[in-house]
């Protein structure tokens, strides 16, 4: 059993590092490089050597993440979860179901554990490195602390052990959650500006509004829904004062609402 979880944490942990270095790159070079750009967000290009800063603290968050993950693969292997194989275990209905139960309990968990990182007293050591990307890049995506990631990595491997999710829906959920938190980092906003004000993409997090939280650092927590910022007054706005943004150095304790 031992052996079997090692093996599967040291075979996840490859998948999920080459699987962001690949999607990482990819999205840097379409944005910045090639021919999908975008409106650019970042003051300036993201730095050659904070990038490279991104891309160790997130290979450092690989392991962490695959731990839990080859936990419930290994329960998994020996029926211990709510995964399923069978379309038809579940009414057909729960496939699209499932996926949104998912999404908002994942949302809501992300939403008060990153409020909580905010606070003065936790941030310096559990929060600071993502948030020495206030330029960030498409590998900013991951790259946390090993304090955050042990803080974060656990939730969806443990709603796998109770509520039921068919294994291609998590995958899809895993890839919507990739895409979404690289488009999100990457400096510059895919959709149209005129897009944004309106239904269905107010309703969800973009490169523009996370954009802020890295720039102002006090507000927009959310991960894939706005509303948990709009209905706990914690939504900051993008758009700048007096011809500047209100951005919090780096190296000094973030303005939080906790």
């Amino acid at each position: 059993m031992l052996m079997d979880l090692l093996v599967t944490t040291l075979a996840l942990s490859l998948i999920i590092g080459v699987r962001y270095l690949l999607v990482g790159v990819t999205t840097h070079w379409l944005l910045w490089a090639g021919p999908g750009r975008g409106r650019q967000l970042n003051h300036k290009a993201p730095a050659v050597k904070r990038i490279r800063a991104e891309i160790i603290a997130s290979l450092i968050s690989c392991p962490i993440y695959a731990l839990p993950a080859a936990l419930v693969l290994e329960a998994w292997k020996r029926g211990g979860t709510a995964i399923y194989g069978d379309v038809h275990a579940w009414p057909l209905w729960w496939l699209p179901v499932s996926f949104v139960v998912y999404m908002l309990a994942h949302d809501a968990f992300y939403y008060w554990v990153h409020r909580g990182l905010h606070h003065p007293r936790i941030f310096a050591w559990a929060h600071a490195e993502h948030h020495r990307s206030r330029d960030p890049s498409a590998f900013a995506s991951f790259a946390f602390d090993p304090a955050e990631a042990v803080a974060t990595a656990w939730f969806l491997p443990a709603l796998a052990l109770f509520v039921p999710i068919h294994w291609g829906v998590a995958l899809a959920l895993l890839t919507l959650m990739t895409a979404t938190a690289v488009l999100n980092h990457a400096g510059r906003e895919v959709w149209p500006a005129s897009w944004l004000s309106r239904a269905p993409l107010s309703w969800f997090i973009t490169a523009t509004h996370h954009d802020a939280h890295h720039k102002r650092f006090n507000g927009n927590y959310g991960l894939y829904f706005q509303m948990w910022d709009r209905w706990a007054s914690t939504e900051v706005s993008s758009q700048r004062k007096g011809g500047e943004e209100a951005i919090t150095p780096a190296s000094s304790a973030p303005r939080s609402r906790p």
